[in-house]
């Protein structure tokens, strides 16, 4: 079942029942920017702002929860900003931790021009924490760091990085 969420060019999450194909947070609308195609949420997949024009926007890395509720739980990581929350319209949506923000508790971006990864605290009062040490500005990510997120252990796994890249695969640095 399709649902009225959707993704900005700008990569701001809104109903568009409640606010029409004007983002709330931009006025940026909803028609084409480029060649990249806006794709409503569908069948719990997260909305993708996406350059192939089949709405595929692939993987860069993955979240796997190795303890707290969603223990097992694996979250794809897209280019760009991921949103991570409890609310089900988060990119990364850790759903049953009352102690994570509902929106943007943080994200985990990343950067194909620099081919890294960050983490970035959001801007609720819960804290997010990379090996045990508070992220109080953004941080580059490593293979295998462990983010702590609520009473949510993640490791972090990249697919992307200095050996691959969907855009640059040609590139090896």
């Amino acid at each position: 079942m399709p649902s009225d969420l959707v993704r900005c060019p700008n990569g701001h999450m809104y109903n568009t029942k409640r606010y029409g194909n004007k983002c709330p947070f931009c006025d940026a609308g909803l028609e084409k920017s480029g060649n990249k195609v806006m794709r409503p949420v569908m069948d719990g997949d997260k909305t993708q702002t996406t350059d192939d024009p089949l709405g595929i926007e692939p993987v860069v890395g993955w979240l796997v929860c190795i303890d707290g509720e969603q223990k097992g739980k694996d979250y794809k990581i897209r280019k760009g900003r991921n949103f991570v929350g409890r609310s089900d319209d988060m990119d990364i949506a850790i759903i049953g931790d009352i102690s994570i923000s509902r929106r943007n508790h943080a994200s985990i971006s990343y950067d194909p021009k620099q081919r890294v990864f960050y983490l970035i605290p959001g801007e609720g009062a819960g804290m997010v924490y990379r090996n045990n040490e508070v992220a109080f500005v953004p941080v580059e990510l490593s293979p295998y760091d462990l983010i702590e997120i609520g009473k949510c252990k993640l490791i972090f796994i990249p697919l992307c990085g200095v050996h691959f890249d969907w855009e640059n695969d040609d590139k090896e640095e």
